[in-house]
């Protein structure tokens, strides 16, 4: 595997070639969870046996099969995780296999298992399985088909990193593009007050005045648009923002509030499910603040 991802110009740390910095201020596993999260790719082959201990451990009985414990390689890989870097993991055939029997006869602890040294090991795939992203899973029987994985999947990740710098210079290109707009915009809005504001019986100003406004009220909208609380309102009522403004602008409390949105929802009786649903949630009051704070209204209380 060394000399694999060596070749292909990666760089391998490895505990077991003295790859790794130790801090002699810290016990030794620390300093490999800690090099775990400064990997930019995080590979584990998950085999028969699950690894010693971590410091923190009190005394443990490794010949107890079922003794439960965190191993150094469990929580290198879980600094991987945390730091949400690319993770690529293998199993054992042989081991997939006794995982199948382990999730039929979880309780069972008159099994004896032939190719692993732990329960710890199924319990920590188990953990892999239930993550819902960033755990691409292989089994493997054969060193060659860890070689010819891997170098599919860095080859994928090589063509998603070309795609991304692609994406970011159009999206430089396109911030340039509205950075010009705004600049003629702002020109063009000079040019227009100067000759409106010629316009006599104060019709000038008056239009201006007018128009900033509109343009205000265009903001506004545009922001509650974006506001989690608002946007989920006009969606489940069916309703226009500008409705969903009125309802806010007409409640002075979250009971009112509550009370007109379910007579828009054509629910009378919602009103107090709603108001008891929304007085004790934090996140909702926190989401209704957004709101209020763009329509320049008081905090519902």
């Amino acid at each position: 595997m060394e000399n694999f991802i060596d070749n292909l110009g990666y760089e391998s740390v490895l505990s077991e070639k003295g790859s790794i910095a130790y801090n002699p201020d810290l016990p030794l596993d620390k300093s490999c969870y800690r090099e775990a999260e400064n990997s930019d790719i995080f590979v584990i082959i998950i085999g028969g046996r699950y690894g010693s201990p971590i410091s923190e451990s009190d005394s443990i009985n490794k010949d107890d099969f079922y003794e439960r414990y965190e191993s150094v390689t469990k929580m290198e890989y879980e600094s991987a995780l945390k730091k949400d870097i690319p993770l690529y993991i293998l199993i054992d055939k042989s081991v997939k296999s006794e995982y199948e029997t382990f999730k039929k006869n979880r309780d069972n602890q008159s099994i004896k298992y032939a190719h692993v040294d732990s329960i710890n090991i199924f319990h920590f795939i188990d953990k892999i399985f239930k993550q819902n992203r960033n755990n691409p899973v292989k089994e493997f029987e054969k060193h060659n088909e860890i070689e010819d994985w891997l170098r599919n999947q860095w080859a994928g990740l090589f063509t998603d990193l070309i795609r991304t710098r692609s994406k970011q210079a159009e999206i430089s290109n396109l911030t340039n593009q509205v950075s010009e707009l705004s600049n003629l915009n702002k020109t063009l809005k000079r040019y227009m007050e100067e000759l409106i504001s010629e316009t006599p019986n104060d019709k000038g100003k008056k239009l201006i005045k007018e128009e900033e406004e509109r343009l205000r009220y265009y903001r506004m909208i545009e922001k509650l648009k974006r506001a989690g609380a608002a946007d989920d309102m006009r969606r489940t009522a069916r309703i226009s923002i500008e409705e969903v403004v009125k309802i806010f602008k007409a409640s002075k409390t979250l009971k009112e509030l509550s009370e007109k949105y379910a007579l828009v929802l054509k629910e009378d009786d919602r009103g107090k499910k709603l108001f008891d649903l929304w007085k004790d949630n934090k996140d909702i009051k926190r989401m209704f603040k957004e709101v209020t704070d763009i329509l320049d209204l008081p905090e519902l209380k």
